[in-house]
């Protein structure tokens, strides 16, 4: 499958690298020069493109950038870009990152936002695990304890294409709902960040509450950055899971 990712960091250089590695063609962009692009693209096992290239000739689109740089990206960047290519949007809203946007704040499902940005349907996906956890989680299909990706979404099929590419990845899918319902595994709910397998994460998605998730995000945000030193990786973890003892 081709694949263009636009957002090289923590998540969109995982992704890259393991859909490589899975045999696919990906190309990458992000903001910074072309030189240091090309050399990170040889270490993910991708190919470097500029941002009007790549989004052509693709099957999939993976935008795996700050909610914030959403509204940065071209109007046009999809104008010529078929309707059958998948859009994925990976992002998560942080006020103290992102800013105040008005329309989240007020309750509008981030990925639906995202949509409208884009002007264009998205798929909801690779968001709902810590970078550690994509970069290093990943296990063989059938392994008991394999941890669940959650998915949301409109359209079926690109649903099914992208639970491919979780697959991929070494992970197990949930399938979350419609795009509107993509809030039960964004920051702030049970299903964000906690590391559970299907069965778990079916759970999870079902206990979310949609008016809490807010407070629970900035909450876990405020006490995290509150530590003199930031836990290691199975300390965020369990913090995580603790919010919802």
């Amino acid at each position: 499958m081709k694949i263009g990712i636009i957002g090289t960091g923590a998540i969109g250089g995982t992704i890259a690298k393991k859909m490589s590695a899975a045999g696919h063609q990906v190309k990458v962009n992000n903001t910074g020069n072309i030189d240091k692009l090309n050399a990170l693209a040889q270490e993910l096992g991708a190919t470097a493109a500029h941002q009007k290239e790549v989004v052509k000739d693709v099957d999939v689109i993976i935008l795996a950038i700050p909610t914030i740089a959403i509204p940065t990206l071209p109007k046009d960047l999809f104008a010529e870009v078929p309707q059958n290519v998948i859009v994925v949007d990976t992002s998560n809203y942080y006020p103290f990152r992102d800013a105040d946007m008005e329309e989240i704040k007020n309750g509008q499902v981030e990925s639906v936002w995202v949509s409208e940005q884009l002007g264009r349907p998205v798929i909801k996906a690779f968001n709902n695990l810590l970078a550690e956890t994509l970069a290093s989680g990943g296990k063989k299909p059938g392994a008991d304890d394999r941890i669940a990706m959650a998915i949301a979404g409109d359209d079926a099929e690109a649903k099914k294409v992208i639970a491919g590419l979780v697959d991929d990845a070494g992970y197990d899918t949930v399938d979350s709902g419609t795009l509107s319902e993509s809030w039960r595994h964004q920051p702030g709910t049970p299903a964000y960040c906690t590391e559970l397998n299907a069965a778990e994460l079916r759970q999870a998605l079902a206990d979310g509450v949609k008016d809490d998730a807010p407070i629970l995000r900035d909450k876990a945000i405020a006490e995290l950055s509150a530590m003199s030193t930031y836990p290691a990786h199975p300390e965020v973890v369990k913090f995580n899971r603790a919010l919802f003892a």
